[in-house]
């Protein structure tokens, strides 16, 4: 166990704390995360890393080379927020009405931060690390950006690590998987249009609330009646949208869906059912109806070998008693994904103990974990860049 280390990295959790707060404070969504951007790239440049800003949209890559290795690690974190409202008390609580960080990426970015803080001041390595910030995770959009923009052409590396905070894994235990980990999501919108009309004449109408209210639960039959039960897969409506007086009948109706599998054939049985049940739903009630389909979903694979390392650094560092191999698949997403279909590498998540799930309006990341996380990422960066 690397207490030395620990205790060093240690010293920034008060700083940490603040980058955090500020991040927390002021929550932006999507890829609409041009101040956050600003404030992340602020840091580093004030580090001496090379900032390069604008990849993808407000995606960051900083840069610093040491010695004359030829090893490039690259280590990547996300910085945007949930357009939920926050109901926590807290100190450094949410400014932003309706927005919030509820998955804790806020804390991922200040844990790439302290890291990085740290090794530009010892600079005990060989070789060059690259930091990756990203915006749009939870739209699955940021990393494709990214990489779309010659995020691995342009900052080459040879492998990629990625970690997310986990409510419910036990509290500063670091867990790790092989192969298939996280779901691929597909975030769709259906959009129904009837006929508005007042509320005491619904004859005169073509209502797409009913329409839709009968698609919920004709599209919950998809998983239960054709899935099956050794498999994998969750259609979920989360949010249905559609009128606002109780005297009249809407024109519209809008079903937003997040859609996961973990396998490439039941995704396309899955997303065909989705299809041809809304088609069947919105022609037996006479409406029209568009689907939007969102960014194709893809599964996270960690490479085996990438894998198995950063489980054994996280041994050597942490204790084995604080380091898990195996730990189960999840249904959720990560847009991470798209990086290792382009590089090897892995993803792992640190235990956040017993607390909301992430996305629950009451959720609040442990911020004694910030050095923590930290010392992962400067123990996986001196390890694979040792001199």
């Amino acid at each position: 166990m690397k207490e030395k280390l620990l205790s060093r990295v240690s010293t920034f959790q008060d700083e940490m704390k603040e980058w955090m707060d500020v991040m927390h404070q002021n929550p932006e969504l999507n890829m609409d995360t041009l101040e956050t951007a600003k404030f992340i790239a602020g840091k580093l440049k004030s580090w001496g890393y090379a900032v390069e800003e604008g990849i993808g949209g407000t995606g960051i890559v900083a840069s610093m080379t040491v010695g004359d290795g030829e090893k490039a690690i690259g280590l990547r974190a996300d910085f945007d927020a949930l357009p939920i409202t926050e109901d926590n008390d807290l100190p450094y609580k949410s400014r932003n009405e309706g927005r919030a960080h509820l998955c804790g990426h806020d804390a991922h970015s200040t844990m790439l931060l302290g890291a990085a803080r740290y090794l530009a001041e010892t600079r005990d390595f060989n070789g060059t690390v690259r930091l990756i910030f990203q915006p749009g995770e939870e739209t699955m959009e940021g990393a494709p950006a990214m990489v779309a923009d010659g995020l691995f052409e342009r900052f080459p590396v040879d492998a990629v690590y990625g970690m997310h905070n986990m409510p419910g894994l036990p509290l500063g235990k670091f867990h790790f998987r092989e192969g298939e980990t996280m779901a691929a999501v597909d975030n769709w919108a259906i959009e129904l249009t009837g006929k508005g009309s007042h509320g005491s004449m619904p004859e005169l109408s073509i209502d797409p609330l009913v329409c839709g209210a009968s698609l919920v639960m004709a599209l919950q039959t998809i998983v239960s009646r054709n899935v099956s039960p050794w498999k994998n897969s969750v259609v979920n409506v989360g949010a249905f949208q559609s009128g606002i007086a109780g005297n009249a009948v809407p024109q519209k109706a809008i079903l937003r869906l997040s859609i996961r599998n973990m396998e490439a054939g039941l995704r396309t049985m899955v997303l065909d059912k989705v299809r041809s049940i809304t088609k069947a739903q919105a022609e037996a009630f006479n409406c029209g109806y568009e689907i939007h389909e969102g960014v194709a979903g893809a599964v996270l694979v960690n490479t085996p070998e990438n894998t198995q390392w950063a489980y054994k650094v996280a041994q050597e560092t942490f204790g084995e008693e604080n380091a898990v191999y195996g730990m189960h698949p999840y249904m959720g997403s990560e847009d991470f994904a798209f990086m290792l279909q382009k590089k090897a590498g892995t993803y792992c998540m640190i235990g956040n103990g017993d607390t909301f799930m992430v996305h629950h309006p009451k959720y609040v990341f442990n911020q004694d974990l910030l050095s923590r996380g930290a010392t992962y990422w400067v123990a996986l960066t001196e390890a694979y860049l040792s001199c």
